[in-house]
């Protein structure tokens, strides 16, 4: 049923049933006998890992943006790279769930909104403030969206007892990457927001809808605090890339 609004972004459909459906993706490419998946923004540590022989094709994912869904040969573990922007990443996640993920980690990185979180510093996701269009066609209107509190509660377990440093927060979903303006970055961080990025709320509201588990690791990466964009050299971080997705691989193993 439609809860209607004055504006579109903000009307809900709460029939689980649409006119195109990921099941009907899934019974034409088959399902998979892997319930555990990481998605990761890395995608050098991808063919790393393909070269060194870790991980095998395990499926194609046709379309306009194709993409492959690996698995770990040692491990009961898939791997998918996302795509920029909530539509793609999210898009393809609905159909990597439709074909049997139901255990679900994310492994990226983010903007920061406090320019004392050093680069390279993992941030465990609590939630997302809503500022994207794509999650308010799976959740009714909220200002935030809350990670599985039990897979957070792993996640955190994880690295307290592995001594691994981190801290945690809420981080600000946006689609428009270049209206990242300073009064709303203000505005962001009064509201309790520690870092920026474009996934997040998609991903939690597609995993909430879909009922599976989900919770997500960024690390701290570029620095929007100030008034001018320092880039931190955060994408050329690949031992702490490489490190981040080994922690997400042991964590979801667990889960």
């Amino acid at each position: 049923m439609i809860k209607k609004a004055d504006f579109p972004i903000l009307e809900y459909d709460s029939k689980k049933k649409a006119i195109i459906n990921p099941d009907l993706f899934a019974e034409k490419i088959g399902k998979v006998n892997c319930d555990k998946l990481i998605v990761t923004f890395f995608g050098e540590e991808i063919k790393r890992l393909l070269s060194v022989g870790e991980i095998e094709q395990i499926k194609f994912l046709p379309g306009e943006t194709p993409n492959t869904v690996y698995k770990f040969v040692n491990d009961d573990v898939m791997i998918m790279q996302g795509i920029v922007g909530c539509p793609a990443t999210c898009g393809q996640l609905e159909e990597v769930i439709a074909l049997g993920a139901k255990k679900i980690v994310f492994c990226g990185g983010g903007g920061v909104l406090e320019r004392d979180i050093t680069v390279g510093k993992f941030f465990v996701v609590d939630g997302a403030i809503r500022d994207e269009g794509f999650s308010y066609h799976y959740c009714p209107p909220s200002r935030i969206i809350y990670t599985d509190e039990g897979v957070k509660n792993r996640i955190i377990s994880f690295l307290t007892e592995q001594k691994i440093p981190f801290i945690q927060g809420i981080t600000w979903t946006t689609d428009a990457f270049y209206r990242e303006t300073e009064d709303m970055i203000k505005y962001r961080k009064e509201e309790g927001a520690k870092m920026v990025e474009m996934e997040q709320a998609g991903c939690i509201a597609v995993c909430k809808f879909r009922n599976v588990k989900y919770g997500a690791i960024l690390y701290a990466g570029d620095d929007v605090s100030g008034k001018e964009w320092d880039n931190r050299d955060w994408a050329q971080r690949y031992g702490i890339r490489s490190f981040l997705l080994k922690t997400c691989k042991d964590i979801v193993k667990q889960l």
